[in-house]
């Protein structure tokens, strides 16, 4: 199998998903060009850019969680052509700014979602598998943690993000439970108390994982930092650049659909007589979302829910 499926080292696991398919949609071999890796992990799709690239090549590649950084450092110390960043992407105009970067001449790629590192690792508190304190932070220098919001969130404000950002269905039940039921402080702890506030029905999704999908979302600002990024990516990228998304649930993918979608044509009003917006901004690659391959799906189930959209500048 091409695609790098696993990597053990100093403690840290890692699945790379869809390696080959993200690197191969930048069309980057022995480009001198400036290319962003938004979402550095485990640095799989980083070290694979910087295998394709020409020594005169850049990659700036970021990250949040300080475990990763240093896995992903030691990883890619013999490459002398990467910036790694601990720093938010929503920041990335300013970080690119202070390197002296105008435009992202090659292209850009986000790997949205958990890794694999975060979601096992039972200090970070990401799974209900696992008894932990409730965290769930990417990055861990943030005070702000899913313990804040199942224990200071209103009982309406909790079933919004529930709603929202897990799609639960029984949104009203689990928050009224959780109100009455504070204070909550380890994922043992919340997992029971969903178990025991839901109808029991046949599902092949264990009933706290839209729960715990959506307190991480709002702990990490995920939505909200990935749409406003990719408006500022559109902007940043110059012309034949490329822009991959890898999204891994629907709300992400709703979103990557959309706006490349909306820049795609032009955005003038339907009945305006003059475009006056410019015109379209990009062209896309892959009208439907390219999936993992079976075998990669055997060998890694998380990823039969991945989703590759890709886009061009023009």
């Amino acid at each position: 199998m091409n695609n790098e499926v696993e990597i053990e080292k100093d403690g840290f696991t890692h699945f790379t998903v869809m390696k080959n398919e993200v690197v191969d949609s930048l069309c980057c071999e022995n480009s001198d060009k400036i290319y962003v890796d938004c979402t550095l992990g485990g640095g799989g799709h980083s070290e694979e850019i910087l295998k394709r690239i020409s020594p005169n090549g850049k990659l700036i590649s970021f990250d949040v969680d300080i475990d990763a950084i240093k896995h992903a450092s030691k990883r890619l110390k013999k490459y002398k052509n990467i910036t790694i960043i601990k720093g938010n992407y929503a920041d990335i105009d300013k970080h690119l700014k202070s390197l002296g970067i105008e435009k992202i001449t090659g292209g850009v790629i986000f790997d949205l979602g958990a890794s694999f590192h975060q979601l096992t690792n039972q200090e970070r508190g990401f799974s209900f598998l696992k008894d932990s304190p409730l965290d769930m932070r990417f990055n861990q220098e943030q005070k702000f943690s899913a313990w804040d919001i199942v224990n200071k969130y209103s009982e309406a404000d909790l079933v919004n993000i529930f709603s929202k950002y897990g799609e639960e269905r029984f949104s009203k039940r689990i928050a009224n439970a959780i109100v009455h039921k504070r204070p909550i402080n380890t994922t043992k702890e919340l997992n029971e108390l969903i178990i025991n506030s839901t109808p029991k029905i046949k599902s092949k999704i264990h009933p706290a994982t839209r729960v715990f999908q959506a307190l991480r979302i709002e702990v990490n600002h995920e939505l909200l930092n990935f749409e406003n990024t990719l408006l500022k990516v559109i902007n940043l990228v110059d012309v034949g650049a490329i822009i991959s998304l890898l999204s891994f649930h629907s709300l992400e993918d709703r979103i990557a659909k959309q706006t490349l979608k909306k820049y795609s044509q032009c955005r003038c009003e339907k009945y305006s007589p003059v475009c006056t917006c410019g015109g379209k901004l990009l062209e896309i690659i892959n009208k439907k979302p390219i999936l993992a391959t079976a075998e990669e799906v055997r060998i890694n189930p998380p990823s039969r829910s991945a989703k590759l959209r890709i886009a061009k500048r023009v």
